[in-house]
């Protein structure tokens, strides 16, 4: 099985919920099952229906959360020591060059990307653009608009 890069901040979130879905979902959605069930026929129940659902998607979220985290490769961004190469965790400002912009994103895994908080997926295309890149370097990105050029103005490890 491939590990899947994550940082210490993105498994300790992953860890969170899974225990929330553990702890409190998985005991509601079983209380509204029993209570679904003690109206009656179940055949025309729609919330029975409803509770049998969400506890599918809880058992197969906590599948999916627990499958994660045994692949992961937790990564502290703060340990890094990459000499101001834009690695997994790094946090990148950048100046996109036709504008003068400055915009500055953190790499991090697939699961805790968030683009309004300035996280990006390692697998987006300006995380590839960046990956193996020193400060004062220049990534071009395909993007929908067309090539944009951002150049690196400080690599940092936090």
């Amino acid at each position: 099985m491939a590990t899947i890069p994550i940082t210490t901040r993105g498994a300790q979130l992953l860890k969170e919920e899974l225990h929330r879905l553990k702890t409190v979902e998985r005991h509601a959605v079983v209380q509204a099952i029993a209570e679904a069930r003690a109206q009656g026929d179940l055949s025309e129940n729609a919330e029975y229906e409803a509770a049998k659902d969400k506890q599918g998607f809880i058992e197969g979220r906590i599948q999916e959360i627990e499958g994660k985290l045994a692949a992961a490769q937790i990564i502290d961004p703060s340990s890094l020591n990459a000499g101001g190469k834009v690695v997994f965790g790094a946090t990148v400002d950048l100046e996109e060059e036709s504008t003068g912009t400055a915009v500055t994103y953190q790499i991090v895994g697939d699961d805790e990307a968030d683009l309004k908080q300035g996280r990006i997926s390692i697998s987006s295309p300006i995380a590839r653009a960046l990956i193996g890149k020193d400060v004062g370097a220049v990534a071009d990105v395909q993007a929908p608009g067309g090539v944009k050029s951002y150049e690196i103005v400080d690599v940092r490890y936090i």
